[in-house]
């Protein structure tokens, strides 16, 4: 299976960030795990939330931003990836001149459901 990311339509998810699935089960044979990119423009931030049951993995590939993880606040660039515990809080800030981007993947699949905004 493979997908084109061309074809792939960009949404704004509950967090105020800009997605596209790039694999998701809702639309591939995909079962256990989603994989999005995700985009925050300079200045923004998205909104602080949490997951009851989806542990997620952020790889930052552009940019760079402010990263909230329950209590701890941190500095991420490219090439940095993070661990997102289920049921922890966490946003992240685009801090640089240009857009953050990050590679979203979530296990089990992302779902507007499992997110709580806090």
């Amino acid at each position: 299976m493979r997908t084109r990311y061309s074809e792939m339509p960009a949404y704004v998810t509950k967090d105020g960030s800009e997605i596209r699935e790039l694999m998701h089960p809702d639309t591939q044979p995909v079962r256990r795990q989603s994989l999005a990119e995700a985009i925050v423009q300079p200045g923004q931030t998205t909104r602080l939330h949490r997951h009851a049951h989806a542990e997620e993995l952020y790889h930052v590939t552009a940019g760079s931003g402010l990263m909230t993880l329950g209590e701890q606040r941190f500095a991420v660039a490219v090439g940095d990836t993070v661990l997102i515990a289920a049921g922890t809080a966490h946003c992240i800030a685009a801090t640089g001149s240009g857009p953050l981007t990050i590679l979203c993947c979530c296990s089990p699949a992302y779902a507007d459901a499992d997110t709580e905004l806090l």
